[in-house]
């Protein structure tokens, strides 16, 4: 069919009256985001079958969830710090606003810069539209504030108690929090002059994030354990008993980590490791307690190393070496 150059017109115009659709920010990573062979060991395209477990933890940062504050108790190198990068570039993209990501001090912060949130601009399309490069006159793009239009992310470490009360956000990213000082300055919680804020905007989200460090004096222990304690479950790919993975379960020949697997606490039968990939895409995320926030504002979420994909053998061999 041959349009007419009025047709060609109309169609043109109407499509860019058009908003775009509304994706989650799972849905946003999918189609947008591209890891950095500069910041990850496999780059390309985002894909986030390959963690299924990230998937809830980040829809629940997008504006159509309820949810208010995310917080996750990690393991190391599981991918939730690329759940907030993701975030950013959701923010940047489809939900322009104030933003703050606090790391524990303000090197680390440059480093992330430098590192993580640059990469993440410069391999989106979207993205370097919106945020001018660092050279142009007047950018507004330096290591630690990205502007873009309707909004700016501005980074900073929970060791700056000005970067901490800078600016009122709507977004606010707190990264590894177990690092930060226990006081700043005489001004008290880092995390709580973070949060601080965030209290003029009534659509707020807060990401709390942190590998926990020294049981009953973590931060990030403290903070989850106030939730609705969300645990990963998997189907045992022998009987379908869904569980949430525990170190006390793993079992392997003395001397020999690479004979690791796991016992199903339901039929005893070992699970190995090809068996997780299958595991991961049918398992969900269920809560395990009463949330002290009865209004259902805060999720938590605890993702163990045992979760990701590989890290069954090697784990074990951590162990052997210490034991």
């Amino acid at each position: 069919m041959v349009l007419s150059a009025v047709e060609i017109y109309d169609r043109a115009f109407d499509g860019g009256l058009r908003p775009d659709p509304l994706l989650t920010v799972s849905e946003w990573a999918d189609v947008h985001r591209r890891l950095s062979g500069k910041a990850a060991s496999e780059p390309g395209p985002w894909r986030t079958s390959r963690t299924p477990y990230l998937r809830e933890i980040m829809d629940c940062l997008s504006p159509v969830s309820s949810v208010e504050r995310v917080v996750v108790m990690k393991g190391a190198q599981i991918g939730i710090s690329e759940c907030g990068n993701n975030w950013i570039g959701y923010v940047i993209h489809h939900a322009p606003g104030p933003m703050l990501a606090v790391l524990p001090t303000v090197e680390m912060a440059k480093r992330n810069s430098k590192q993580r949130i640059d990469p993440l601009i410069e391999e989106s399309e979207v993205l370097r539209e919106r945020v001018q490069p660092a050279r142009s006159r007047d950018a507004g793009n330096t290591v630690l504030a990205k502007e873009f239009p309707g909004g700016v992310l501005v980074m900073t470490g929970a060791n700056s108690a000005v970067g901490l009360r800078s600016m009122p956000v709507r977004y606010l990213f707190l990264d590894e929090v177990d690092g930060y000082p226990g006081d700043l300055d005489g001004e008290g919680d880092p995390v709580a002059l973070a949060e601080a804020r965030t209290r003029t905007f009534a659509r707020r989200k807060i990401f709390i994030v942190s590998t926990p460090t020294i049981k009953g004096a973590s931060r990030i222990e403290r903070e989850y354990l106030g939730t609705d304690q969300r645990r990963y479950f998997l189907p045992c790919p022998h009987c379908g008993h869904m569980q949430w993975l525990e170190f006390e379960r793993l079992r392997w020949e003395k001397g020999q980590p690479d004979t690791a697997h796991y016992l199903c606490e339901g039929c005893e039968g070992r699970i190995h490791e090809h068996h997780k990939t299958r595991m991961l895409e049918q398992g969900e995320w269920r809560p395990t307690a009463e949330p002290e926030d009865a209004n259902g504002k805060t999720a938590g979420f605890h993702v163990s190393s045992l979760i990701h994909a590989g890290q069954i053998p090697q784990l074990q061999k951590w162990r052997a070496r210490i034991q």
